[in-house]
């Protein structure tokens, strides 16, 4: 049987790794796909370049409507990433009738629901293993090994970056700026993070999953997205001392309450005796809780040139075995049939339940800390754990204004909402001195 045809759009770090470990496991794959599967064309402006790289056998050309244009090409993957250009040539492949397999989270996780509809309407198949969690086949277990189960949350670290960033601000005891700059040394943070630091990458991710996950549209622009740049080294050395560790979290959790999803990305206390907790590095993991099966855990390399080859890889494998089945007998995109997803809506950060960390830095006097816990009580919520620690110098603090001293306190879990309220008051107080620093506590059982 002839080769499955593959042109390919970009060959940068994921796209070199894709042309590698398909020509260096060809005759594996062959035997699990049911027939070869070969790069054919690339498209790359750096034409030489990829010549260099693939080799003879492989057509390189600068335009990749020239790889959409041929008719033998029968799958299209894109790895140039963004919204722009990348948006148009998926769009064009699918509407020539190519199937698309994409690393590119960004353009699913804001256009998804149009792609995905101008693929069933072409009978063809977009495949996205990549676009999250690099190598970690966290797609295909929420959209088939998981099929069986209803969904209650998933909680994942999916940004290398930031996940390598607190893991060396809680060993080193640096703060976030200096660790940054080191990230970007060893080539862990792009030139320009924002992306990454900001929780915007992160949030690209968990909202595919969360769509995944409880059968509705993407909707990225309704995800709340905190990052790590306000994070302070002594907030992770205050958690430590509690028992927790600070992770960048993406969350979706199911709110039958409510009627709604939660989907948000921001810093989080988890128990340090959670797995999840001690993932270090810029290692990924992943936590699902179902009904049936309970909590499963993923975890392994979220970005890299051939870890996340290995997922457009496998993609290309899928796409091979199904490439002539009925387009109404495959796995739906998103799981769920597409006239089955819910208009569920995404509830705003008010409607959140969750437990708090606070850090208050107050005047050393008495009945401070009574006039802080009478506000608390009187917005209903509960105190876990208190502890207080000399605050350290404030730079610019007015001379003679008196002993300081840091109060943490852990809650349990309440509406955010009501903690809003709460810290409005409390930031009232003359006593109150700087900005309470507000973090978020998830259990994670």
């Amino acid at each position: 049987m002839k080769p499955i045809q593959v042109g390919l759009l970009g060959i940068g770090t994921v796209g070199s790794g894709t042309f590698k470990v398909l020509r260096r496991n060809q005759e594996e794959i062959q035997r699990r796909a049911g027939r070869g599967i070969e790069i054919a064309m690339v498209a790359d402006l750096d034409v030489a370049r990829a010549r260099a790289l693939v080799g003879d056998g492989v057509r390189v050309v600068a335009d990749a409507r020239e790889v959409i244009a041929n008719p033998e090409i029968d799958i299209v993957v894109e790895l140039i990433g963004g919204y722009g250009i990348a948006r148009a040539l998926v769009m064009e492949a699918i509407a020539a009738g190519k199937h698309v397999v994409t690393a590119n989270k960004a353009l699913l996780a804001v256009h998804g629901t149009e792609i995905f509809a101008a693929a069933r309407e072409q009978g063809v198949m977009v495949a996205f293993e990549a676009a999250v969690a690099g190598g970690i086949p966290i797609i295909k277990a929420l959209r088939e090994g998981l099929t069986a189960n209803r969904i209650e949350w998933i909680a994942g670290i999916i940004n290398g970056t930031t996940n390598f960033i607190l893991s060396e601000m809680r060993d080193k005891g640096l703060d976030f700026a200096s660790v940054l700059k080191e990230a970007q040394r060893l080539g862990y943070a792009e030139a320009d993070p924002t992306f990454d630091i900001e929780g915007v990458d992160a949030a690209h991710k968990v909202t595919l999953m969360s769509a995944i996950a409880f059968g509705i549209p993407v909707q990225f622009d309704k995800a709340h997205v905190e990052g790590i740049t306000a994070l302070q080294a002594a907030d992770i050395t205050y958690a430590e001392q509690l028992g927790y560790r600070i992770k960048l979290l993406g969350i979706t959790r199911r709110r039958d309450d409510k009627g709604g999803i939660e989907l948000r990305v921001h810093p989080t206390l988890v128990p340090a005796t959670r797995l999840i907790a001690n993932v270090e590095g810029a290692m990924n993991a992943v936590v699902v809780q179902a009904d049936a099966v309970g909590a499963t855990l993923y975890y392994g390399k979220g970005a890299g040139s051939e870890p996340t080859a290995s997922a457009v890889v496998a993609d290309l494998v899928d796409i091979t075995r199904l490439h002539s089945a009925d387009p109404h007998h495959r796995v739906p995109h998103l799981a769920f049939q597409p006239d089955a997803l819910a208009a569920t809506p995404i509830l705003p950060m008010a409607e959140v339940v969750t437990a708090f960390y606070l850090r208050l830095q107050v005047a050393d006097q008495a009945g401070v800390l009574a006039r802080i816990t009478g506000i608390l009580a009187g917005q209903g919520i509960s105190i876990d754990a208190l502890l207080q620690r000399p605050a350290a110098p404030t730079t610019g603090a007015p001379a003679g204004e008196g002993p300081r001293t840091d109060v943490i306190i852990l809650t349990h879990a309440t509406v955010e909402g009501e903690m809003n309220r709460a810290i409005a008051e409390m930031q009232a107080l003359p006593t109150v001195l700087a900005p309470i620093v507000r973090l978020r506590k998830e259990s994670l059982s």
